[in-house]
């Protein structure tokens, strides 16, 4: 180490006596020259010497910080490794059990929620069939998912429950339908079991009276704005969807399943939890 020293000194000597040289006066002719270059070299190594002794002082501080650097950076790949997560196994295989739309299409509501929609139609059995699953899984629903229905419009009779349905849905948010469940099972055991096929306004009419809702209400809501505006958006969104059989799901504008491609009712349930999951989890 005295060596590395004394030839690390040398270049601060020469600077040191060249700089002094440079700027300051000549030294007066009463000193003798050899002794006042000793005594300047004395006083010039012994300087050096002493910042050469601070600087390995502070090696020996950076070498520590270093030590504990490098413990830290190992410590956060350790707790970056920790908090790894294992991509979830999906049970329901695409092109089996549900098939993608592509492009993803609208949905009516916003991207804040995973949207579910069925297409349906009242004169289907297999709709009525379904309908006692989606009642109880709509009552049940998470609240990160929003549920839609779009009536399928493919004949005029089609467009008159079309109408009959956005009744409904409009009454029902303003509070003048007490209980949705109870009036579409009553339209369904209309069409299917009482054979009443519901093929006029008045008889529709006749069927929201029963359910509490007078003629004036009924009237102004079956001929609102409103009324006629989602009309017009469920044409466009069963376009989109490529509807061509009821009852369908369309999750989030993106998956479309149906009750034959699950297999059964209850695994259609699965297989719309599983899609919205899918989505949620994006």
């Amino acid at each position: 180490m005295k060596k590395i020293t004394s030839i690390m000194a040398m270049p601060a000597l020469l600077v040191f006596i060249a700089g002094c040289s440079n700027e300051e006066p000549e030294a007066p002719a009463t000193k003798e020259p050899v002794a006042a270059v000793e005594e300047a070299v004395q006083e010039t190594v012994e300087a050096v010497e002493e910042e050469v002794a601070t600087e390995e002082e502070i090696e020996v501080v950076e070498e520590s910080a270093g030590d504990a650097t490098d413990a830290a950076d190992e410590a956060i790949v350790l707790a970056q490794a920790d908090t790894a997560e294992t991509p979830p196994k999906w049970k329901f295989q695409e092109g089996t059990h549900f098939t993608r739309l592509v492009p993803t299409q609208p949905t009516i509501g916003g991207p804040d929620k995973v949207e579910v929609t069925e297409i349906f139609m009242y004169t289907c059995p297999h709709c009525m069939d379904l309908e006692g699953f989606m009642q109880n899984w709509e009552d049940t629903l998470n609240p990160d998912i929003r549920f839609e229905r779009i009536p399928a419009i493919f004949n005029q009779l089609a467009a008159l429950h079309a109408q009959l349905y956005y009744t409904e849905d409009v009454l029902a948010r303003n509070g003048q339908l007490a209980d949705r469940h109870a009036f579409r099972n009553m339209v369904f055991n209309e069409i299917h079991r009482r054979n009443n096929g519901l093929t006029s306004q008045g008889a529709i009419q006749r069927v929201f009276e029963r359910a509490g809702v007078d003629e004036n209400t009924f009237n102004r809501t079956w001929n609102s704005f409103e009324v006629s505006q989602s009309l017009r958006k469920a044409a466009d969104l069963a376009r989109r969807y490529g509807v061509d059989s009821v009852p369908m799901i369309i999750v989030n504008g993106k998956y479309r399943t149906t009750a034959s491609a699950a297999g059964s009712y209850p695994v259609l349930i699965e297989v719309i939890n599983e899609l919205a999951a899918r989505e949620g989890a994006r």
